[in-house]
């Protein structure tokens, strides 16, 4: 007996119905979400009897919408790239997880005469459908909608059974190889739909806006006859005629400017919300109302650490409010169509929205040939489902202005199949843009787009110098289109680095309209084990074949607590930039249409990291991208030796729907006086009874020179340290994989040779031989010690020895300190971490913590904490005792309660223990971040190459 596989043609749907809007209506409608009936088989051929059932009392439950590999059926599995099945299209393994669900539902009695309708949101990847027994059709496309009519099956006034089989592979598994995790089943809303006869099953709303006379014109096309009202603006008028509006306010990203519009007829009424606006590409640039738009913007994957891409509601407005915070304006819905709600709320709070097909197929990619052998792209056999599937997303979401680009898809080569699909796209809606990044020539779109491209290329394309293409049409062409980063910023671990290199390119080429920082949020799975909890990545589940933690990499952590990246790159996108030049505060306004009256500007003024005086600003009335000129607050007299800081911030003037009155947009920071450092000398070195050294109060060991104590405070160190724990950008996935040379190089193992201990005057000098087994580059290192009237002075000189070809880690020392000591206070940039390419975030001050809040809990542990430019620090136990430590004049310091061999060793966050010790790095300097996991590595002007250094700070004892 012949099976139908129909999971692996190359069209497998069937009974669907055309795609159209969603919207909500007056029509009643039965949500079906909650628990359903549930089995599971690894393949798909176990029996029909369900279908046929009313109920399946023996069977488990799931709830809908979920993944059924967060509820023990199976496991999730990351790949990048690779396909986790064999590669022959449309063929799939026999062994195919299969999930059967059904549950029972009530139509009612006053919805005879109606058509009944079965709508899906979302199923993964495949899936055929019964209702009371009799087969409706078949599904795929797994982030895309799917109707069915199921009038003739439903018995109105009675109990329903609805019954679904969904496989985990099919065809579509060809097409949908984004980068995430491998999740099956009902993963968004199932609803029954009823459709009164002469109701008003779509339309298509077109609200232009005319920036050059400020009016508007308004047509909403139904596929029934219908009225439409727009009451704000007075329009009550048949649909389908074009209506001009002499003026209207026009929504864009800072002005989501709404009008609530109503469809109604005899039999249905639909509420809907209408934005006036236009996107152009005009004289080579993106135009939105005719103004240039600067993208701020991040990829968005839709994630959930419990529910995966079960995304809730409040999930969803969750984001968008963090968004909106953290100054981004704009989404590329990475790789697929989002959730309609999420575009619903995009649309209201203001966000630009690139919406993506569900389309990758980068498993066929080789570096030989971008189309690969086999790609979807290029065989005309699936050209159907692919235009299909880009017909389904534009029109779900034609009707929300957020939405300015579509876009073809992701990674998926060139061929002719994306051709068809922009053909398609720009007969049925001409008044978008069309983008897609992977073919270079940009044949197919509107928008030239990279990913991951260097500073210096961005520059080149920015000034119109790229590199020619053969066919001169086609080369001219894509040099009359404007260039945007649709991925950059990899935001994995610790970094992005050199965001405000890029930012700069962005706001000196106008060619060049900004970016989306890859990606919005850390894909790691809540997770546990008798170490505690921790947020599981590729592996963690044993798969077969995996791409480890490159799933978290996002601005937000799992749980959608911010990380320093997100606050870095919160402020190098800032709309209001402030500077102080002499006795004036130069206040400019970045926003692309707004003026700056919705914000208060506060100032304050420390000295020494103390507030001694504070105030606020006239009101600013700049319009967008005006500059204004404020006479400089007043500031109080500034002893000798004192440092003070003028920190002037711009806040929300009021309450807004994401963010109340005080709410911080922009900062900025400038020196009015600085500290002259003296340090304090006296206490002479000597050689004490019983052979130790004593300088200062610290003791000495004298064969070895090594600090054991000061004032009576055992120590441990400090000794060089060049190796940090590796970011994410270091290790063996980047472009520039670091990790690899260093430990090729011995860095994280290096040796310690004594080769003298000698006084000098009133200094204990030690010097070293620093290198690694089987190498010949080494560090020369000079200790310096030197006492003060009440501590310790070192100095430490660095010469490289060798033929060094990598920069390093770091370079600095480390001290061990008992685990009491874990209260630290400090002079210096926070609250948060910072390096060299990543600290526009942090702010001089004074601040306090823990040393557990000192860490940054990145899902792959690596190196985190550090605090730079620190004046003083202080490192005490409870009852205020400890040490402190005083740059000369300024020190980067990082604290944890592990040491860093710990760190480098652990794979998740839970497997740290904290020790006896905690540890004290106090760093020269460290290697930049970059953004290497996948982009260019650290700026040349980041780099920490081995040279001549030298860096010195204080040693003291406090609360004794």
């Amino acid at each position: 007996m012949t099976v139908d596989t129909y999971w692996q043609r190359y069209r497998p749907s069937t009974g669907v119905l055309p795609a159209r809007a969603w919207f909500g209506s007056s029509a009643p409608r039965i949500d079906l979400s909650g628990p359903w009936s549930f089995r599971w088989s690894t393949r798909p051929d176990a029996d029909l009897d369900f279908t046929q059932r009313a109920r399946m009392d023996d069977w488990a439950t799931i709830p809908i919408p979920s993944h059924w590999q967060l509820h023990g059926y199976g496991s999730p599995a990351y790949t990048n790239v690779r396909y986790p099945i064999p590669m022959d299209p449309p063929r799939v393994p026999t062994e195919n997880p299969t999930g059967d669900y059904q549950r029972s539902f009530d139509v009612p009695a006053d919805w005879a005469g109606a058509r009944v309708l079965l709508r899906f949101e979302g199923v993964d990847s495949c899936a055929k459908v019964w209702c009371n027994g009799a087969e409706v059709g078949v599904t795929s496309g797994s982030r895309l909608p799917s109707e069915f009519d199921i009038t003739a099956q439903v018995k109105v006034g009675q109990a329903n059974t609805l019954a679904v089989r969904v496989h985990q592979w099919s065809s579509g598994t060809y097409l949908e190889d984004q980068d995430m995790w491998w999740m099956s089943g009902i993963f968004r809303e199932v609803t029954v739909l009823a459709r009164p006869a002469g109701g008003i099953d779509d339309f298509f709303v077109h609200a232009d806006y005319d920036a050059s006379s400020g009016s508007g014109t308004l047509q909403v096309d139904p596929t029934t006859p219908a009225r439409l009202a727009v009451p704000e603006l007075g329009i009550d008028v048949e649909s389908g005629s074009s209506v001009s509006v002499d003026a209207v306010e026009p929504w864009s990203a800072e002005n989501p400017r709404l009008y609530d519009g109503e469809l109604y007829n005899e039999v249905e009424r639909i509420a809907f919300r209408i934005g006036f606006r236009s996107v152009a590409v005009v004289d080579g640039l993106l135009k939105v109302n005719g103004r240039r738009v600067l993208f701020n913007g991040v990829n968005r994957h839709e994630f959930d650490p419990d529910a995966g891409r079960a995304v809730s509601r409040q999930v969803m407005e969750q984001d968008v409010v963090l968004m909106k915070q953290h100054n981004i304006n704009a989404v590329r819905t990475s790789h697929y169509p989002p959730h309609p709600y999420f575009l619903d709320l995009c649309d209201q709070y203001g966000l630009y929205v690139i919406d993506e097909c569900d389309l990758e197929t980068h498993g066929f990619l080789t570096v030989e040939d971008q189309s690969g052998p086999g790609n979807p792209v290029s065989d005309v056999v699936w050209q159907p489902e692919m235009v299909d599937r880009m017909r389904r997303m534009v029109e779900r979401d034609k009707n929300h202005p957020s939405i300015v680009m579509w876009s073809l898809g992701n990674e998926s080569g060139a061929g002719e199949n994306l051709s068809a699909m922009t053909e398609w796209t720009h007969r049925r809606d001409p008044s978008r843009r069309v983008h897609y990044e992977r073919d270079f020539t940009a044949r197919d779109v509107d928008v030239y787009s990279r990913m991951y491209t260097s500073h210096a290329d961005v520059e080149i394309i920015g000034r119109y110098a790229e590199a020619p293409l053969p066919d001169a049409a086609l080369d001219e062409h894509r040099r009359g289109l404007p260039f945007i980063l649709c991925e950059y910023g990899h935001a994995m671990g610790n970094g992005p680095g050199g965001l405000t290199e890029y930012q700069d390119l962005f706001e000196q080429y106008p060619r060049c309209q900004g970016g989306f920082i890859w990606e919005w949020i850390d894909h790691g799975l809540r997770a546990g084990n008798e170490h505690g909890d921790y947020f599981a990545y590729g592996g963690d589940f044993g798969e077969e074949m995996h791409d480890g933690n490159f799933v978290a990499d996002g601005l937000l952590f799992p749980d959608r607590t911010p990380s320093p990246g997100l606050l870095e790159y919160k402020k190098v996108i800032e709309p209001v930039r402030i500077s102080v030049v002499d006795d004036e505060l130069i206040i400019h306004n970045a926003y692309e249409v707004k003026d700056l009256d919705h914000l208060t500007f506060t100032w304050s003024f420390e000295v020494n990291g103390l507030e001694v005086a504070a105030g606020e600003l006239p009101r600013q009335t700049a319009a967008a991208g005006t500059t204004v000129r404020v006479r400089r607050p007043d500031l109080p007299i500034v002893s000798a030796g004192e440092e003070g800081w003028l920190t002037v911030r711009a806040v929300l003037a009021g309450d807004q729907l994401w963010g109340s009155a005080g709410h911080e947009i922009a900062w900025a920071q400038s020196r009015v006086a600085e500290v002259v450092l003296e340090m304090a000398t006296g206490g002479r070195t000597r050689r004490r009874p019983g052979h130790d050294f004593k300088i200062g109060g610290g003791i000495f060991d004298p064969s070895d020179g090594r600090l054991l104590s000061l004032d009576g405070l055992p120590l441990r160190g400090p000794e060089l340290d060049v190796w940090r724990a590796p970011i994410d950008n270091d290790r063996w996935f980047s472009r520039e994989p670091l990790a690899v040379t260093w430990r090729q190089l011995g860095i994280d193992r290096m040796h310690h040779r004594v080769d003298d201990v000698q006084i000098v005057a009133d200094e204990l000098i030690v010097r070293t031989r620093v290198a690694a087994a089987a190498r010949r580059e080494a560090l020369r290192v000079a200790y310096r010690w030197s006492g003060l009237d009440s501590g310790l002075f070192l100095r430490v000189d660095v010469e490289p020895e060798g033929e060094w070809t990598v920069q390093l880690p770091r370079l600095g020392v480390r001290m061990g300190l008992a685990a009491s000591f874990d209260q630290v206070s400090w002079f210096g940039t926070g609250p948060g971490e910072s390096y060299p390419d990543s600290r526009r975030a942090v702010r001089v001050g004074r601040y306090s913590s823990s040393v557990a809040n000192l860490q940054t809990p990145y899902v792959y542990p690596q190196e985190n904490g550090k605090r730079s430019d620190v004046r003083w620090m202080t490192v005490t136990d409870l009852a205020g005792r400890g040490i402190r430590i005083t740059g000369a004049p300024t020190v980067d310091i990082t604290v944890k309660p592990w040491s860093t061999a710990q760190l480098t060793a652990a794979r998740h966050p839970n497997e740290l223990r904290a020790g006896e010790h905690n540890w004290i790095n106090i760093d020269s300097a460290q290697n930049g971040l970059g953004s290497a996991s996948c982009g260019p590595g650290v700026l040349e002007k980041y780099q920490l190459w081995p040279t001549t250094t030298s860096f010195a700070f204080e040693l003291r004892t406090v609360g004794g």
